[in-house]
């Protein structure tokens, strides 16, 4: 007897009127990778997958002026192929690459790893370091929201049931930014995270900071830009003591955001020498432990 149907969505209305329809728990099928662990542990999650896979819409990225749209159902393997993403959003492509091996990138999609929202998926600390906006629609209308605001913990969004992310956007770096995604796992390859580190930054005529972002990952229950740590470094000069002070401020950050645990003794001098380290990447400074 089977576990749950099957049917395959023709266009993106098409996938929402499925999602809908009465009396079916129907859930978007896109890479499946998640969604497979997922009905493994438990059967009972949906009555019913809707294939997304081959709607071409979903697959498309594209760039409009100065924001860069990508479809949903982009799997990994497209985002790092596509120049429109290295050439805008580095630290988008780099964190792509941390995904899995080949095969889980060339299956698994953005869309999956935002709308499933595990506290480790690779992809989140730069879209929200990236300040994307994620596009949901459902049998009511069409929303937008930051991802950083869609994604309210470990495996839990404002995606209501029945609706579709169907894109994410970013506005373009502004000239001159520099951006880097790090990631530590229990291994070199195919390894979960224990901790992520996105930052984006850029210098001013003057050579002061002008912008800093800073998003930690599988650090914080909800992941988002660590604001007090990025205002600290506005306006001062790039160097190595300002970037060990504002690695030790993120770390503070995440324990106040978490309290202590278990883990707080190896991911606060862990945070400190990545954070150190991707800042001292994008301000283009020596950030080494003093």
């Amino acid at each position: 007897m089977e576990r749950f149907g099957y049917v395959r969505a023709a266009s993106i209305a098409d996938a929402v009127t499925l999602l809908n329809e009465p009396g079916l728990r129907s859930r978007p099928l896109a890479g499946g990778t998640d969604l497979v662990l997922i009905a493994r542990a438990e059967p009972s999650v949906c009555d019913r997958v809707v294939d997304i896979t081959q709607i071409a819409d979903l697959h498309r990225i594209t760039r409009e002026g100065d924001r860069v749209t990508l479809g949903a159902a982009a799997t990994f393997s497209e985002v790092i192929e596509s120049q429109v993403v290295s050439q805008t959003a580095p630290v988008l492509t780099q964190a792509c690459r941390q995904v899995g091996a080949v095969q889980v990138r060339n299956m698994g999609t953005l869309g999956g790893n935002v709308a499933n929202a595990a506290a480790c998926a690779d992809s989140l600390p730069a879209l929200v370091c990236l300040d994307a906006v994620a596009r949901v629609l459902t049998a009511q209308g069409e929303h937008e929201w930051l991802v950083a605001e869609l994604v309210r913990g470990p495996n839990r969004t404002i995606i209501p049931p029945g609706g579709l992310l169907v894109s994410l956007s970013y506005p373009i770096p502004l000239p001159g930014s520099k951006s880097i995604f790090l990631k530590l796992g229990r291994r070199n390859a195919m390894a979960i995270s224990r901790l992520t580190v996105a930052a984006l930054g850029r210098l001013g005529e003057d050579g002061r900071i002008a912008e800093a972002r800073l998003v930690p990952g599988s650090a914080t229950p909800h992941i988002d830009r660590f604001r007090v740590v990025e205002n600290s470094l506005i306006g001062q000069t790039p160097s190595r003591e300002l970037v060990q002070s504002a690695a030790r401020w993120a770390a503070d950050e995440m324990t106040r955001l978490t309290g202590r645990r278990w883990s707080s003794k190896f991911k606060e001098p862990t945070l400190i020498a990545m954070t150190a380290r991707a800042l001292a990447h994008v301000f283009e400074t020596d950030g080494r432990d003093a």
